[in-house]
Parts: C-alpha cells; structure tokens; sequence
C-alpha cells in the first residue's frame, strides 16, 4: 500500500459548496447531463458541473509537490488520467520543459478547450479501457478526481493498467468518514458511482493490486 498524500485537499476546501440546494435542484436530471462531460459539464451553469473551468494558477503548488516528493528529473515522464482541460499538466510543463508530458481524458470537450501550450499531448480515451503505453513506461502517473466515477468493473482495470504503466502512482477519489459527509457527498456529486470509505477504499486498492499514493477528499 502506498502513501496517504493531502496535495489535493487545500483546493478542494478552498470552495464553499451549498449541498441541499444542489440536492433540490432537479438533480437527477442535472447529472444526466454532467455525465456527457460536454461543455454543459465543464463551462455551462454549476448545477450541471464546474460552472467554468478555467486556468486561474492555482495549480502550481500541486505540480511543485508532485515534483519534489516524486524526485522527478528534469527528462522525466508524467501520464494524467482523466487530466481535463491539462491544467495541473501545463503547470508540470512549465517546470520540466524537457518532460515527457501526456494526459488523456473521456471527455471530447476537455481536450478539444485544454490549454493550448498542452493540448497536443493530450488524446481522448477512457480510463477503463487497456492503456497504449507499455509497462513502467512513465515515472510518475497520476489521476485526480476521475477514477471515483467508474463502477466496481471497470474501475478495477483502471486500477491495474495506472499500476501497470506508472513507477510511481498517485490518485485522488472522493469518499465519506461519518454520515454527514455520505449525505453532502451524494447531495453534491453528479458523476460520482463509487461511495467508499477510506478503509473500503483501501481495500479495494490492495483487491485489484494498486500499491501507488492515494488521497481522499471529503464533503464536509
């Protein structure tokens, strides 16, 4: 089992978040359309998603962290699964301009809006399919904030190809520690299928024989 990393969580708490009106909000029909991740997903209202997805910057610590825990050379590898608009992948890029840096995400939108310094690294493709990359091919593969929207099936294969392709392992799901953060992760998530606990989160880890980093964030 890997390491329990916290370089996600400052973002994620940083925005304030009302849970019931979300809930109340004809949500069912509002996730319908979040799971498209179209434009609606990634720029349209915040009742379907992120409400604009923009760089703004705040990325950079995240690519700092990443850098020095992982010991990254200057000539590394980097793989992002589920890297959306390549964001987190611009800030790596600014920082190891020799880097090989490559991002895929399901969303045909997010490439085709991903940051333009970026945008020819990266290629559609869904996280639970076989991975074209051969095995240990990237020194460091990460995935943050995706791989919680795929069921029990296809999440472990997932798993297994982002342990297959990567040296190093780093991911970020969303998960729940008392009842109250169950109730503001399912009034919040729109794409969300898999609601786990910490320990069932690691169990799963250990069951489809993920040993990279991890991280959990909560809605709280």
């Amino acid at each position: 089992m890997g390491i329990l990393r916290d370089y996600f969580t400052p973002l994620h708490t940083s925005t304030k978040r009302d849970y019931l009106p979300r809930m109340c909000d004809a949500k069912v029909e509002c996730m319908k359309v979040a799971r498209q991740f179209g434009a609606d997903f990634w720029d349209g209202d915040r009742r379907y998603g992120y409400g604009g997805f923009r760089y703004d910057g705040r990325w950079k610590p995240v690519a700092e962290r990443l850098i020095a825990d992982y010991a990254l050379a200057p000539d590394c590898s980097i793989l992002d699964i589920g890297c959306g608009k390549g964001f987190l992948l611009y800030e790596l890029q600014l920082l190891l301009p020799d880097a090989r840096i490559v991002g895929f995400d399901i969303s045909d939108y997010a490439i085709a809006n991903a940051k333009e310094e970026i945008r020819s690294n990266l290629f559609v493709h869904r996280a639970q399919d076989v991975l074209p990359f051969q095995k240990h091919e990237f020194d460091l593969v990460i995935s943050l904030t995706s791989l919680h929207n795929l069921y029990l099936p296809d999440l472990k294969v997932a798993l297994q190809q982002m342990e297959r392709v990567g040296k190093q392992k780093y991911l970020v799901v969303e998960g729940y520690r008392n009842e109250e953060e169950l109730f503001n992760l399912q009034c919040w998530a729109l794409t969300c299928t898999a609601f786990f606990t910490p320990g069932e989160w690691e169990w799963l880890f250990k069951e489809f024989g993920y040993n990279g980093d991890y991280e959990f964030i909560f809605f709280n």
